[in-house]
């Protein structure tokens, strides 16, 4: 099940950006003004990882799944890909807030704030649904066959943040997580 496996890893690594996200929530409920470029990076890397690979990726492993006679599991699988849905576009608003404050546009602090706090919390909530919900059931429905003909199938990428070449644009954020996480 090294699909499940490759996901889960990027769970992970999710969780400890999104970590850092909330540690600069955190800062700014403090009155304190984090780094906007190095925010505006993590969302940035949610958005092109997450939203333009690692989703498609699963709406697809679910595509496979989504006909398996296990109702929780088509209950769940419909839920988790409208919630795609609903991060990329929570994805996008903050990006744009961000950029926004870069180009110096007066926005209210405890707008952004909050804007912040739940895209934050809807990825945690949406990792629970996978991690707690979905993977558990697609373990226990799913053949050696399925997961073998799913391996050859889906598309691999290396990951921009985590993976072994890491891109130019994320070095600063790379550098931000493994301090954060010290």
């Amino acid at each position: 099940m090294t699909v499940l496996n490759d996901l889960h890893q990027d769970h992970v690594n999710l969780n400890k950006l999104l970590a850092v996200l909330d540690n600069k929530l955190e800062a700014l409920k403090q009155g304190e003004m984090p780094n906007f470029v190095l925010l505006g990076d993590a969302v940035d890397y949610i958005s092109s990882y997450a939203d333009a690979y690692h989703h498609p990726l699963e709406d697809q492993m679910y595509e496979a799944f989504k006909a398996s006679g296990c109702r929780e599991l088509d209950e769940a699988i419909t839920r988790c890909v409208d919630e795609h849905k609903q991060l990329k576009q929570s994805s996008h608003e903050i990006i744009e807030a961000v950029d926004s404050i870069l180009n110096d546009a007066v926005i209210p602090m405890d707008q952004f704030t909050a804007k912040l706090e739940r895209f934050v919390e809807e990825q945690i909530e949406h990792l629970n649904l996978e991690e707690g919900t979905l993977f558990p059931l697609l373990e226990e429905v799913g053949t050696d066959a399925q997961w073998q003909m799913l391996a050859s199938e889906l598309p691999t990428m290396d990951d921009p943040l985590f993976g072994e070449q890491q891109k130019q644009r994320y070095i600063d954020l790379y550098t931000e997580l493994l301090r954060d996480m010290r």
